[in-house]
C-alpha cells in the first residue's frame, strides 16, 4: 500500500491551513508557495476536501480557504479515505491463504490513521518532527 501525492499533499494543505489560517482565509497560491507545491494540483485536491466538510471557501478579494472545523476534529484517516479511497493492502481477488495476515495489517494501518488528528500533525510539525513520523 502506498499513499499517493493526493493524500500526502492534501494533508500538507490542511496542516498549513491549521497553522496559518485561523479565522483568516488563506489562498491556495500562498499554501503552494510555503509548501513548495503546485497551486494547480492543490486546486484539484481542494474540491473533495471541501465536499467532505474539511474546509470551506471564502469568496472575495481577500478570500481563500479556512478549516471548516477545529483541527482536533479532523481525523487523518478520514482525510486519507476522502482523497485516496479505501486502503487496500493486497488485491482481494487473490487468494493466497494469508488473508488473516492482510486483514491484521490493514486494521493496524487503519488504527494508526484513526488515532491521529490534524492537530497532532500540526504539533509534530511545530516540534520539528515533520508531519509524517508514524511507525507500525
Amino acid at each position: 500500500m502506498k499513499i499517493s501525492t493526493k493524500g500526502r499533499y492534501g494533508l500538507m494543505l490542511l496542516v498549513d491551513l491549521a497553522i496559518h489560517g485561523g479565522e483568516s482565509p488563506i489562498s491556495l497560491k500562498s499554501i503552494a508557495e510555503r509548501q513548495g507545491l503546485s497551486d494547480h494540483y492543490l486546486e484539484q485536491l481542494i474540491a473533495p476536501l471541501r465536499n467532505a466538510g474539511f474546509v470551506r471557501s471564502v469568496r472575495g478579494a481577500y478570500g481563500g480557504y479556512v478549516l471548516a472545523r477545529p483541527a482536533t476534529d479532523v481525523g487523518v484517516r478520514d482525510v486519507i479515505l476522502t482523497l485516496e479511497g479505501p486502503l487496500d493492502i493486497v488485491d482481494e481477488d487473490f487468494d493466497d491463504g494469508l488473508s488473516p495476515l492482510w486483514d491484521r495489517l490493514r486494521e493496524a494501518v487503519d488504527s494508526v490513521l484513526q488515532s491521529v488528528s490534524l492537530q497532532d500533525l500540526v504539533e509534530m510539525r511545530q516540534a520539528g518532527q515533520g508531519p509524517y513520523m508514524f511507525y507500525i
